[in-house]
């Protein structure tokens, strides 16, 4: 039925990633709200709701708050969820190690291969890890 209501569960889950470093997420949708979290540059975040300029926003554990939509951006980033990940030179645990992500590692995300994620770090390193040990988009 063309024009009718998509429910949300259907929908695409909308991401975000925090533009600035040190971004408030709030209890509510008002600068005069309490601050909840400071989260930092690129720190993924799903869409559970718009209100005017703001974004209530969960993240891979739970919902954090309101963030002020123009503090956030569509490049898509992932966070390590895992204690530990290791960054490989390709998509498989045949690969080479390049690195050890550690637990809550923020990194940029390049593409996707089957369940692997080919990542950027803060300090430009690329390499691939598996998509199950990070959350995000």
């Amino acid at each position: 039925m063309l024009g009718a209501a998509t429910p949300l569960a259907a929908q695409a889950a909308e991401f975000v990633s925090i533009k600035g470093n040190a971004v408030n997420v709030r209890a509510q949708p008002s600068t005069r709200a309490p601050v909840q979290w400071e989260l930092d540059q690129g720190y993924p975040l799903r869409v559970q709701q718009k209100k005017g300029r703001w974004l209530k926003v969960a993240d891979f554990e739970a919902t954090l708050g309101w963030v002020y939509a123009p503090l956030t951006e569509h490049t898509p980033h992932r966070i390590v969820t895992a204690s530990r990940a290791r960054l490989r030179a390709g998509p498989g645990t045949g690969q080479r190690i390049l690195a050890t992500l550690a637990g809550n590692e923020i990194v940029r995300t390049l593409t996707t291969r089957g369940g692997w994620v080919q990542v950027q770090r803060s300090n430009g390193q690329r390499g691939w890890v598996a998509k199950r040990l990070t959350w995000g988009w």
